[in-house]
């Protein structure tokens, strides 16, 4: 079994390489915070509730030799409504269009039934190379750490899945996170840049802003709500009769819950909670478009929409 530590040197190539990678693992494995500290800014939302992710965020990441965009799809995980096998069907129409898989395992995690569900799959892709991440690494011992590897090691072994590395990394401690994309980087095909310099991302502002105002509103929301909140950006219009150097872009956006019962989570004793999300989303909209913004948040009941093929369309999905 190889792991790879930061010391071994590799020699220099002039080729430029450009593809797809896709991180996969099962809700909460740091997927997420994993594109955000490969990108260096912040693309896909994060929260420590499992589950968040519902877009195909796709990060890019720019390097002189390469240039690496990573497609982060939602968690894998055994379906209970519609909404989840929908989302199941994006991670296996996304898994068999890129160039690498990345497994993130969690360190502090033990192996589990959700990981080897997801393992099973992944041995049925024969052609497409796969990179076990170990995640999560600041919050483990380096005994812990050592098992960990060994057990996805073994994994593999018992699935038959080759896995091309296994890199131990920790994305908020910034630790290994350059290795990692120096051993995602041969994995791609040679080509020229598929994105311009400067993009960090190809999903529209709209669906973006969207995910900032849906972060935002899972903070702090008691364990019933995850999944629950759905946002919608209606329209993103910039104030008319504003000088040039002061503009305003109005935000108008609904947040969808399921139930009349979940209204008052969401907004809060005397509104308190849904201008906290609206004043904490703004900052972050702010930073990611480079303009002042005048949001405007609705909470709207769209009756068990997680179970309605009509309003999963709707919603986005």
């Amino acid at each position: 079994m190889s792991v790879r530590t930061q010391s071994s040197e590799e020699p220099a190539e002039t080729v430029h390489r450009a593809g797809f990678a896709c991180f996969v693992g099962r809700p909460n494995a740091g997927k997420s915070t994993l594109t955000n500290a490969l990108v260096g800014q912040k693309v896909a939302i994060t929260s420590n509730r499992p589950q968040t992710t519902r877009h195909t965020v796709r990060g890019i990441v720019h390097r002189e030799d390469a240039q690496l965009i990573l497609v982060d799809t939602p968690g894998l995980h055994k379906p209970r409504t519609l909404l989840g096998e929908r989302l199941n069907d994006v991670v296996r129409t996304t898994w068999a269009e890129v160039d690498v898989i990345g497994f993130c395992l969690p360190a502090n995690e033990k192996l589990g039934p959700g990981d080897r569900f997801i393992a099973k799959e992944l041995a049925g892709i024969k052609k497409t190379p796969k990179i076990a991440i170990v995640t999560k690494t600041d919050l483990v011992d380096s005994k812990t750490l050592a098992e960990q590897l060994i057990a996805v090691d073994q994994l593999g072994k018992e699935l038959g899945i080759t896995w091309a590395e296994i890199v131990p990394v920790s994305a908020t401690a910034n630790q290994q996170v350059g290795l990692l994309a120096d051993l995602l980087t041969p994995m791609l095909p040679e080509g020229p840049a598929l994105y311009p310099e400067g993009d960090l991302t190809d999903e529209p502002e709209q669906v973006m802003v969207a995910e900032l105002i849906r972060e935002a509103a899972l903070e702090g929301v008691r364990d019933e709500l995850p999944h629950s909140i759905a946002v919608v950006v209606e329209e993103m219009l910039p104030r008319e009769d504003r000088p040039a150097d002061k503009p305003l872009l109005d935000i108008h956006a609904n947040v969808y819950i399921e139930r009349p019962s979940q209204k008052g989570i969401i907004i809060g004793p005397k509104g308190k909670r849904l201008k906290d999300v609206g004043i904490k989303s703004r900052k972050q909209i702010e930073a990611l478009l480079g303009t002042p913004v005048f949001l405007d948040l609705h909470v709207k009941v769209a009756k068990d929409w997680q179970r309605d093929p009509k309003q999963l369309r709707r919603l986005g999905f």
